[in-house]
């Protein structure tokens, strides 16, 4: 019984000492633990919240709470039709979003004035299988927002880092 607690636990102590964290986890700054979204679509809302969950922090309800206040304007996502079948009925679609964001500390100030991403995928439509093909777009769209949530942790995480040497 003892060789097994002993093993479980230089299991753990390893494991811990290589680097080993949780996938889309991020080593977050002080000064970004708490962050209030203004703006946004849910999608977006979504997976902020996940990547903050997995990084040991959180989205708060109120600016006078957070360390650093993300704000959105002109999140969207177009779907436009690349091609046709011979029966007249998509097969590639490409999905292209824009956003621009802003990002301010705890006292108003903007540590990343208004900065634009876009982002963009394409994929193939099978007819035969509709039901499963919205479901893909579904998951598309949600990856594409995980990706632009990567983008704005990793800037602000440059900044915060930066102005706090």
């Amino acid at each position: 019984m003892r060789i097994n607690r002993s093993f479980i636990l230089i299991i753990a102590l390893l494991t811990t000492a290589c680097g080993y964290h949780l996938r889309g986890a991020y080593g977050l700054p002080a000064g970004m633990k708490t962050i209030f979204l203004q703006g946004g679509s849910p999608a977006l809302r979504e997976q902020l919240i996940t990547v903050l969950k997995s990084s040991s922090g959180q989205l708060t309800d109120s600016p006078e709470k957070a360390d650093l206040v993300l704000r959105i304007f002109d999140d969207n996502i177009d779907r436009r039709v690349l091609s046709l079948s011979q029966r007249g009925r998509s097969n590639e679609i490409e999905l292209a979003g824009h956003l621009e964001y802003e990002l301010l500390d705890a006292k108003n100030g903007v540590l990343v004035g208004r900065e634009p991403i876009e982002f963009r995928r394409e994929y193939f439509n099978d007819q035969q299988d509709v039901i499963a093909k919205g479901n893909e777009e579904t998951v598309i769209r949600n990856e594409m927002y995980q990706q632009v949530v990567k983008t704005i942790i990793n800037r602000g995480r440059a900044v915060v880092e930066t102005k706090g040497k």
